[in-house]
């Protein structure tokens, strides 16, 4: 257990293992926080859509002397969002101090091509479905005075892209949120914050990787970002280091927004 950790325990007071809930756990930047979690001292549910990966992922936190649960949630769904907030009560046997919605997904399509179906999902997953999960969680660390809600969003919110709109404002949505929850649950005691990633090299877009390279050559980090990168910025704001800081949108993109390329 990492110092972190012990440290928000005797913080506290609270009593028995500290949880933490990372939706779209199951690969990418979701397993690296899952992980990172895990290895500060958090017992982590893992949840995703798929079973196997799921499964996975609990295995590699319980491989290195962590602690887990997985459980399966479609939250483009919102039947399924209600199941999940019920499995969590009922699994963990400790606080939930830590909530990260993580879960994402989207593609490209011009406006009048962009469905009333996927316009719907892309705003259950990003917005509908972090909503009702803050809903169910957040009183009760309003309650006991802690915790944080670090939510996932996109480099989108600060650069449009044209044929990214149904995306980019279901993002923009989520980043809202960041700023209304401060203003709702800032004042006892939660920390609400957005990590906002620009281009990350994980398995979802493996398949553009070359044709990321040359946009990538423009980056002043000269390179991608790491699943790593975006889970460690993630347990820095969940840490006591991060004691003061509220509200944010940590933008972790390789200085991508900084310059212009000429």
């Amino acid at each position: 257990m990492s110092e972190n950790s012990r440290h928000d325990t005797r913080a506290t007071g609270a009593p028995g293992p500290s949880w933490a809930l990372v939706t779209g756990s199951t690969s990418g930047i979701g397993r690296a926080t899952a992980v990172g979690l895990a290895e500060d001292g958090y017992s982590v549910v893992v949840t995703g859509r798929d079973r196997d990966r799921a499964a996975e992922t609990r295995r590699m936190i319980e491989a290195a002397g962590g602690r887990a649960i997985d459980l399966i949630a479609d939250l483009t769904d919102s039947a399924s969002v209600r199941t999940l907030i019920a499995q969590v009560r009922d699994a963990i046997d400790g606080p939930l101090d830590v909530l990260v919605n993580n879960a994402g997904g989207g593609g490209f399509a011009p406006t009048e091509s962009t469905s009333e179906e996927t316009l719907d999902t892309y705003f259950n997953l990003h917005a509908k479905a972090p909503f009702m999960l803050t809903g169910a969680f957040a009183p009760a660390m309003a309650e006991r005075g802690h915790g944080c809600i670090i939510n996932v969003g996109s480099l989108s919110t600060s650069m449009a892209a044209a044929g990214t709109a149904a995306f980019q404002a279901s993002k923009g949505a989520l980043s809202m949120l960041t700023k209304s929850w401060t203003a709702e649950y800032g004042p006892r005691g939660v920390r609400v914050n957005s990590v906002e990633p620009g281009v990350i090299l994980t398995p979802t877009n493996e398949g553009i990787r070359d044709a990321l390279m040359g946009l990538l050559a423009k980056v002043p980090a000269r390179r991608g970002g790491e699943a790593e990168d975006i889970a460690n910025a993630v347990r820095f704001l969940v840490s006591p280091k991060a004691a003061y800081i509220y509200g944010i949108t940590l933008t972790l993109d390789g200085g991508q927004t900084s310059v212009v390329s000429l």
